[in-house]
């Protein structure tokens, strides 16, 4: 079983509430999102693992179960070229759950017109395989979002 904990500190709003249909309808897998609180920070590794792909914006880290977590910090950031995030981490990096990966800023990704809600997603899952999905209420960074079983 594999624990998933939130990336960043916020409020879980399910899948359902980002702004991206690919997301909404869980077509890259199931999960959950975060909106979240917005101030700089870190956004930290989701589970013990290794960093298979490392962007600014998103990356994946899968844990010995060979479990991949996609954490992608906000949406359609992709287009802002990496401005208002700094890589932590390198590719390939082994890493412990709560570790920082990438430092971020949720306002500036408002303020260039995105939205800054991350989603959290079991790569190559079947919406069975996870248990106690938080959906709504406040986390805290590395409060469990979900398990992998």
């Amino acid at each position: 079983m594999t624990r998933v904990l939130s990336p960043v500190a916020g409020r879980a709003i399910g899948l359902a509430g980002v702004p991206d249909p690919v997301f909404a309808q869980a077509m890259v897998g199931p999960g959950t999102a975060v909106d979240p609180v917005r101030a700089a920070g870190r956004a930290i590794a989701p589970v013990t693992g290794r960093i298979v792909k490392l962007h600014p914006h998103a990356y994946v880290v899968v844990d010995d179960e060979d479990h991949g977590v996609l954490v992608h910090l906000g949406i359609e950031t992709v287009k802002l070229k990496g401005r208002g995030f700094a890589l932590l981490a390198a590719e390939g990096d082994e890493v412990n759950a709560g570790e920082p990966v990438v430092a971020w800023d949720p306002v500036a990704v408002e303020a260039a017109g995105r939205s800054p809600i991350c989603a959290v997603v079991a790569l190559d899952a079947d919406g069975g395989a996870l248990t106690r999905v938080r959906a709504d209420g406040p986390v805290h960074q590395g409060t469990e979002l979900f398990t992998w079983v």
